[in-house]
């Protein structure tokens, strides 16, 4: 293959999320999160497992900082615990648990890692969801007060934030399909928590500004959405439908001002979207400074009235819409192998939304790694290919006009695979989960040499 160069300040790095890797779940004053309740709740996790250990980093951190460092990383995105903070999700701040991001910040700022901040990935405090989650709406305004309190720690020190990420999953895995915490099985439930994501991400985003933030933006995992007939009028429908229900519901209140009039049709067929208010979208279409995009994995779809349709992932789909199976090279997850999905959805972000610029937030895969010897890098061919493909895939959007600034790759250490447990293995670092031993596999050794020059 062709080498390649990115461009000059192209910004390397690594992602985590808290739930995923901290463990420590009852240390210092920290509450119960949805995800500590899914995660205790029978038959709702491979094998119950549960991140109340995970890979410990809230005990670790420093040898990890040191780690990141070691590989050259150059940024590090990672989330804070809303129940950390704020156990119940709203009143007392808990100082002890910002004390530990503010140690985790000084420590990768002392290592010259750029720290990236998500507030919130996932980890809804459990006494928000009692009284309704994200169905609820004053769950947006704690979140905004929630921002404003790890802002007046960290804001000195960070100027990078990130309010929320892929509140696709939130809203239609926790809230559709029930797949993820907080397991709720309801199309009107899943709406309602669409909107309530946006409105605290535009809230949270005013509180940040108002505070002095140097850069804030939010992180979607926007779907490459494709006919599986390209000359199928019936299958560009129902790419269309699937498009407006994954991508342009999120995006097109962010970025143009208002949610597009076909998917405000479609809700509406469904639920009363009486939780949209006055005022709402222009709160929400607040001005960002970046758009995080999580990359995976294209998504085919076929119209027909037999379609299964994406059931609660997808409310009102069913009888209209054929998802189509994955086909050629999966991951460990059963997910297709097309980088060619990324070049795409990157251009038509760019045409689409112009002028904000790109970060790849989060871009990886699962595979079966194994190694007999902790002490020797586990070879991870198939992840170094699968990472080459869409850097590759990547420089070529760049090259065509994208203004992409930097990718981050996903995931620094195996961790806490949310409902599949610790069975999948994402990382460029083995962690054994025994002993917590971290041993960098042949991928992380690869990635850094990119890092090193800048390309492939």
């Amino acid at each position: 293959m062709s080498e390649l160069s990115f461009p000059e300040n192209f910004l390397w790095g690594a992602a985590t999320a808290a739930y995923q890797i901290e463990g420590a779940a009852r240390d210092d004053g920290r509450g119960d999160s949805i995800w500590d309740t899914f995660s205790r709740t029978p038959g709702k996790v491979h094998a119950g497992h549960t991140g109340d250990v995970a890979c410990d980093h809230y005990h670790r951190y420093a040898d990890d900082v040191a780690m990141m460092a070691e590989l050259g990383l150059q940024a590090y995105r990672f989330s804070v615990s809303w129940p950390r903070i704020q156990p119940d999700g709203s009143g007392p701040v808990n100082p002890r648990g910002l004390d530990f991001y503010d140690r985790l910040t000084d420590a990768l700022l002392g290592r010259g890692i750029d720290p990236i901040v998500t507030l919130y990935h996932w980890d809804l405090p459990q006494t928000l969801q009692d009284r309704g989650g994200w169905t609820d709406r004053d769950t947006a305004e704690h979140f905004a007060t929630y921002a404003s309190a790890v802002h007046t720690r960290l804001g000195d020190r960070i100027d990078t934030w990130t309010t929320l990420n892929e509140p696709w999953c939130s809203a239609y895995l926790g809230y559709g399909n029930g797949v993820h915490a907080p397991g709720v099985q309801d199309a009107g439930a899943a709406f309602t928590a669409v909107h309530h994501l946006l409105l605290a991400h535009g809230l949270a985003t005013q509180a940040l500004r108002s505070r002095g933030a140097a850069r804030v933006g939010i992180t979607l995992n926007p779907a490459d959405v494709q006919p599986a007939d390209a000359d199928s009028a019936a299958d560009a429908a129902a790419a269309r439908l699937v498009d407006g229900l994954h991508n342009r519901i999120f995006l097109d209140p962010l970025l143009v001002g208002g949610y597009p009039d076909d998917v405000r049709e479609h809700v509406a067929r469904l639920v009363e979207p009486t939780f949209v208010r006055d005022g709402d979208e222009k709160i929400i279409a607040a001005p960002i400074d970046l758009l995080g995009i999580n990359y995976y994995s294209p998504t085919y779809v076929a119209g027909r009235p037999d379609g299964g349709g994406g059931g609660g992932a997808y409310p009102g789909t069913e009888g209209a819409v054929e998802f189509l199976p994955a086909v050629g090279p999966l991951t460990d997850m059963g997910w297709m192998i097309e980088p060619a999905g990324l070049t795409r959805l990157l251009e038509r972000i760019a045409a689409d939304y112009p002028g904000v610029p790109l970060l790849i937030t989060e871009n990886g895969a699962a595979f079966p790694d194994k190694t007999a010897d902790p002490s020797s890098p586990l070879q991870d061919s198939d992840r170094i290919a699968y990472l080459d493909g869409h850097l590759r895939a990547a420089h070529e959007a760049i090259a065509r006009g994208v203004d992409l600034r930097g990718y981050l790759v996903w995931s620094l250490l195996d961790n806490f695979e949310w409902a599949e447990g610790y069975r999948k293995r994402f990382g460029i670092v083995h962690v054994d989960y025994l002993t917590q031993r971290r041993t960098p596999k042949s991928s992380a050794r690869w990635y850094q040499e990119v890092i090193s020059r800048n390309g492939l």
